[in-house]
């Protein structure tokens, strides 16, 4: 095998993975409740135009004080569902170098109970989490008025 060939056998795509703040941490948003984690995705996450319309599935990323180091979409769905692949939600978490993570998600039909769906989701994550070491602390379903907490109802 002459030289050409054998480089051409170890060609490999160098995999580049980053986490750019623009937020200083003295500035970041501290979530201290469901409701505060509420407030910071419905105002400024969701978008008002789409939420009763289409499924769209959020983490939020915080570090050990609990403060936000970034909100990602991990999904958009369709009307009654979306796929909220567990691999992304765990490369996210662990490429911002997350303590702990808020996962939410949406219910166009305004109604907030927890489908099987939702409670197997939470659950596969809380797994994954737990291996990682990292904290699921909530899944909220949202809807522009209201939301149901699985930490407030103590199902996580």
């Amino acid at each position: 095998m002459d030289a050409t060939t054998q480089n051409s056998l170890f060609k490999a795509c160098e995999v580049s993975l980053s986490y750019i703040t623009k937020v200083k941490a003295s500035e970041r948003y501290k979530i201290e409740s469901s409701a505060m984690a509420y407030k910071l995705l419905i105002d400024n996450f969701f978008d008002c135009t789409t939420i009763e319309h289409k499924e769209s599935f959020k983490i939020i990323l915080l570090n050990q004080a609990n403060k936000v180091l970034g909100v990602s979409s991990i999904a958009e769905g369709g009307i009654s569902a979306t796929v909220a692949d567990l691999r992304l939600i765990m490369q996210v978490a662990i490429l911002a170098n997350a303590s702990s993570i808020i996962i939410a998600h949406n219910h166009p039909s305004g109604n907030t109970k927890p489908s099987a769906n939702d409670d197997k989701i939470t659950e596969d994550i809380k797994k994954a989490c737990g291996f990682m070491q990292i904290n699921l602390l909530d899944h909220l379903i949202v809807t522009p008025e209201q939301y149901f907490s699985y930490a407030d109802e103590g199902r996580i």
